[in-house]
């Protein structure tokens, strides 16, 4: 892929952004944990940044706490050459926290600190419409749709977003451990579904949507929608499978030795948007578009051989170097 895939089109991050505190020791649980490391994280916030890595412009909104973890999390999206010009503060709720253990497969599990965080806090007058109006890509998760005031303000940016043009983009990153009910999520995570124009789960998430067992292309169809133009299924260490109105197929991963999976997920997802933001027509083109999604596997499998998700999210010489190794 050629650097100038990636443009000036702003991509406009919406979510949470938290403090991940991971172990020192992969393999352990949290209560035998001789300690922990903070991290910075939260999908959208990690989606922000790995556009920006790859040469993207790119923008975070979300609430974080008037504390020292919100203000070292600001700093470091503006660090990364992400905008936070859509950052407000909240005086009264802190910024979230999340306990993450590494098991010894590099994948994870959560116990998180947040009744409520300021993430939480975020309502409809707080947000920056402007800098919403300005986004050719809008992309949000899940996380938000959970409690008030944050889902009107979810609700809102997104319909702002969508009115100005914008391309919709929606990662849902289920956090079971969040939500009030397995049933509650699988409600509103549907609940906005009609809404995007593309769509990444993993096959976790394909599974948890759909109550089959079965990660095939009609289990993935299931959850197609008429107004969706992309919808992509995450396999891991698998690849992932591409689904259009007019094709589909599936991408292979790159055989790395995984060490930590975290932002695995939001590191492929920042490279396909990077890459489609000024020319949304790639993902009528199913040559282009698997280029496209190799990148994005390049980019995933590079994150995954480093700990930690923001200081493991590749540049684009990276990638490509990766690429040149691998013959692809």
């Amino acid at each position: 892929m050629a650097s100038n895939g990636s443009s000036d089109g702003l991509i406009v991050s919406f979510g949470e952004m938290l403090i991940d505190f991971v172990p020192t020791v992969s393999g352990v649980s949290l209560a035998e944990a001789p300690g922990f490391l903070k991290a910075p994280g939260g999908a959208p916030a990690n989606v922000a940044i790995a556009v920006a890595r790859i040469g993207g412009k790119a923008a975070f909104i979300g609430k974080l706490g008037d504390d020292e973890f919100g203000h070292m999390l600001a700093g470091i999206l503006k660090e990364n050459g992400v905008s936070a010009d859509g950052i407000p503060f909240d005086k009264g709720a802190r910024t979230a926290l999340a306990f993450v253990t590494l098991r010894a497969d590099g994948e994870r599990e959560f116990m998180f600190y947040r009744n409520p965080s300021a993430d939480m806090m975020l309502t409809p007058d707080e947000l920056n419409l402007e800098l919403i109006r300005s986004a050719k890509v809008f992309h949000y998760g899940s996380i938000s749709l959970i409690v008030e005031p944050c889902r009107s303000a979810h609700l809102k940016a997104m319909e702002v977003a969508k009115d100005a043009g914008a391309l919709l983009s929606y990662d849902p990153n289920l956090r079971l451990p969040l939500w009030p009910s397995a049933d509650e999520a699988r409600k509103q995570i549907m609940s906005i579904w009609d809404k995007a124009d593309v769509i990444k789960v993993s096959d976790v998430e394909l599974e948890f949507l759909t109550g089959n067992n079965n990660i095939d292309d009609a289990s993935a169809m299931s959850l197609w929608h008429d107004n969706l133009k992309l919808l992509l299924v995450t396999l891991g260490e698998n690849g992932c499978r591409y689904y259009t109105k007019n094709f589909h197929g599936s991408v292979d991963a790159y055989n790395v030795k995984a060490v930590d999976t975290t932002g695995a997920g939001d590191s492929f997802v920042g490279a396909l948007l990077c890459k489609i933001v000024s020319d949304h027509d790639i993902i009528q083109d199913e040559h282009r578009l698997k280029e496209v999604l190799k990148f994005a596997c390049a980019c995933g499998a590079i994150t995954t051989t480093k700990k930690g998700a923001i200081p493991a999210l590749p540049t684009e010489k990276e990638v490509l170097a990766f690429l040149e190794g691998e013959g692809k």
